[in-house]
């Protein structure tokens, strides 16, 4: 690479660099007050333990001033696999919360902390506390809903089919499928075997995301688009929540082409 092209290559990276401190410094305002909330409103139970590993944990928002059981919005963020975290659904958790919703935000491994199989199993437990304790919490367990934003779309929906399929097994599990009212499933994706290369163009490097997956012989097994189109699972499918899936066209990070398996999820 010439010089000329190394200066345009750091300009343009500087420009860059410079129109996100711009932004991040406009939202400064904003963050300030969900972190406030987060940190000091008696509504957030931070840190909830709901299993024996490290991430474990999961925030509670408890909507104020009403009476009743409420109904129950579990929810998984998105990071990337890698920098997921509960506090990410803070303002999900407030604005919902204010509205007379209570929200469970499950935290999970990340990797390299974990590879896909311990989000799954992670996720999984925090489900199994919810439906189990979130009475107790002022939470209905007949109306649990559960939500995932893109990776924790990904993890959510992995955990779902993966419950379905024990269901029709030799299941030993403390919570189950039909526990859960619906599933909303934002931003995911659901078919790795689409994302290896668009989230190697994207910086998600192909050796990185496969030892998140387990594998490249893992990449089926972790894609639920591929898993409910097996002709062993149609019984396990049948006994999965309603799922709805909303996607935006012109989402860059995970394909708006991954909204496409709505059809695909529902008809089965």
């Amino acid at each position: 690479m010439h010089d000329n092209d190394l200066c345009r290559v750091g300009y343009r990276w500087i420009r860059q660099f410079l129109a996100l401190c711009c932004y991040a410094l406009l939202l400064m305002p904003g963050f300030i007050q969900v972190l406030y909330y987060y940190f000091f409103s008696s509504q957030v139970h931070r840190s909830v333990v709901y299993g024996e590993q490290p991430r474990n944990r999961l925030d509670l928002y408890i909507p104020a001033g009403t009476t009743g059981l409420k109904p129950v919005v579990a929810f998984v963020t998105g990071g990337a696999w890698i920098i997921g975290y509960k506090g990410w659904g803070a303002l999900l958790g407030r604005r919902l919360a204010e509205r007379g919703i209570l929200v469970a935000c499950i935290d999970y491994r990340n990797f390299p902390q974990g590879t896909i199989g311990d989000m799954v199993e992670d996720v999984s437990r925090g489900i199994s506390f919810v439906c189990n304790n979130i009475a107790s919490y002022g939470g209905d367990p007949e109306r649990i809903y559960l939500v995932g934003q893109s990776a924790g779309a990904h993890i959510a929906a992995c955990t779902l089919v993966n419950q379905a399929i024990s269901e029709c097994g030799e299941d030993t599990s403390t919570w189950s499928v039909v526990q859960l009212k619906a599933y909303f499933g934002i931003s995911g994706g659901y078919n790795l075997l689409n994302l290896v290369d668009h989230f190697h163009r994207r910086g998600l490097y192909r050796s990185v995301f496969l030892s998140i997956m387990e594998g490249e012989e893992s990449l089926k097994k972790f894609s639920p688009e591929v898993v409910v189109k097996e002709v062993a699972v149609r019984s396990a499918v049948s006994l999965l929540p309603r799922i709805i899936l909303f996607h935006g066209t012109a989402d860059c990070s995970m394909p708006s082409a991954e909204r496409s398996v709505k059809p695909k999820l529902l008809a089965t």
